[in-house]
């Protein structure tokens, strides 16, 4: 297994040589009128902290290969921003660079509702537009279900997703029935791709832990052979 395990590595590390990049990942944040300004800097702060946690800064340097990294925020259909332009992160100094650019940005919309469909379509074409990368992941963060417009199943059809994984971060709110539902949403509609996983927030105070988390999965690079045990898939305790 051993053996085998450092053969799929060493068969990964020659495709991404091929690549720019070995991963485009790409981050959605919800900024619909349910999230409050408070909930707002909370997620925000939390996915700077995350960035810079030496736990995700040694996951991004895990190969030689880099990592191009962008985010955008989103609420209603026509309301998407780019926070940071797909950057190329190959030094500590680019991921402080990259976190420091969120910390200084600033919310665009707050009054819109929530057109997750709209917003799956929009990152599809920045997945399009970004370098050339071994695997493509974007994630949807969120503390609701789509109410506007279409929805996550029919981005999936219309748009070009081949290829894309797509993760969700869901923000559990108070009420319980509410909690549930979204879980359910996110696993039946969003999740989309091979080794798809969603990481749950306990509300926006726990946006750090469960981004941090998040990131630190999806970094890891896969080791090509192992089945089950593939990393990328592979939850941690």
């Amino acid at each position: 297994m051993i053996r085998a395990g450092l053969v799929g590595l060493s068969l990964f590390a020659s495709a991404a040589q091929a690549a720019d990049c070995r991963l485009a990942l790409l981050l959605a944040l919800d900024v619909s009128s349910s999230v409050d300004a408070a909930e707002d800097r909370l997620q925000r702060g939390g996915l700077v902290a995350a960035l810079t946690a030496p736990e995700v800064s040694a996951a991004f340097f895990a190969l030689e290969q880099p990592v191009a990294l962008a985010v955008y925020e989103w609420s209603g259909r026509y309301n998407q921003e780019v926070l940071l332009d797909w950057t190329l992160i190959k030094t500590p100094e680019h991921l402080l660079f990259a976190a420091e650019t969120i910390a200084a940005s600033r919310r665009s919309h707050n009054d819109f509702p929530t057109a997750m469909g709209y917003a799956l379509g929009y990152g599809a074409g920045m997945l399009q537009k970004g370098p050339h990368c071994l695997y493509k992941t974007l994630d949807m963060a969120g503390d609701g279900q789509n109410n506007e417009g279409f929805g996550p199943r029919s981005a999936y059809a219309e748009f070009p997703f081949e290829g894309v994984t797509v993760n969700g971060l869901v923000i559990n709110g108070a009420d319980y029935e509410a909690e549930t539902g979204l879980i359910a949403f996110y696993k039946s509609q969003v999740l989309h791709g091979p080794g798809a996983f969603i990481e749950i927030a306990q509300g926006f105070e726990d946006y750090e832990r469960a981004m941090r988390r998040k990131l630190e999965r999806e970094l890891t690079p896969p080791v090509i052979g192992l089945g089950a045990e593939n990393p990328r898939t592979r939850p941690k305790g």
